[in-house]
């Protein structure tokens, strides 16, 4: 059997109890690694790491806000595991609602778990990184980090951040052996997804496939194929980069 691309590192994967999280919790153990994963949806989460077995994956309750839930994601890996060389930025949140419209508290509570929660994380893993002699840190955007759209002006301010905030890490953690790279994904098949459309749906939200090169959403499988690449060695010398897969959609006149 060919080792996995991932054999032998130890990751922490947030907003892993559904979508793309567990997405890519699934295809991270199938390629050698041991996860962690974190989330508020605790049953889900649970019954995640039960599938995927104690010998490859524990869960703990995270809410990617709270500095304690953090410390102890951390903990629970080099605890149990003996390391960490692997963190993916997956939690995240979207409101659909127009700026006249939106409570002050729904655009703060979406920077604060899509951006705090982010940065939060690239923080808490500085140190078993560096005591590890590097390591990769995937921070999920979108491409409503590149452009915006009605009704998604608390979910794009916070990918573009995200775009910012893992341009500043690579300056500051390339000297420990740390890289940090984020990806933009387009549509992909996931309950948030199947939300947003659902939001748009009056300006019959899957018209723009028509106009996409590749005119399907994606698989989340096909996103965690990228993340995989950019946590494992393959991808030694990116760093600060930005990753698309949207289908072409950026590449198209619209854009």
């Amino acid at each position: 059997m060919p080792v996995g691309q991932l054999e032998g590192k130890v990751a922490v994967i947030t907003g892993a109890a559904r979508g793309m999280g567990k997405s890519h919790a699934r295809y991270f153990v199938a390629e050698g690694a041991r996860v962690i994963i974190g989330d508020v949806l605790d049953d889900l989460g649970e019954a995640v790491a039960a599938k995927l077995g104690p010998r490859s994956c524990r869960y703990v309750h995270q809410d990617v806000t709270s500095e304690n839930d953090w410390a102890r994601a951390v903990a629970t890996a080099v605890t149990e595991f003996g390391r960490l060389d692997v963190l993916v930025n997956n939690a995240g949140i979207l409101r659909h609602a127009r700026i006249a419209d939106m409570p002050l508290g729904e655009f703060r509570a979406v920077l604060d778990v899509n951006v705090t929660g982010c940065w939060l994380g690239i923080k808490h893993v500085i140190a078993p990184m560096t005591e590890a002699g590097g390591g990769s840190i995937v921070n999920i955007s979108s491409i409503e980090g590149f452009t915006g759209a009605a009704g998604l002006s608390a979910y794009s301010a916070s990918k573009f951040a995200i775009r910012g905030v893992t341009k500043a890490a690579a300056q500051e953690l390339g000297q420990f052996g740390i890289r940090v790279n984020s990806v933009h994904p387009g549509g992909v098949m996931t309950p948030m997804a199947m939300t947003m459309a659902e939001s748009f749906a009056e300006a019959d939200s899957l018209a723009f496939l028509k106009t996409m090169p590749l005119p399907r959403l994606a698989g989340p499988i096909e996103i965690s194929h990228l993340v995989a690449f950019l946590a494992s060695d393959q991808s030694s010398y990116s760093t600060g980069a930005e990753f698309v897969a949207d289908g072409g959609l950026l590449s198209g006149p619209g854009y």
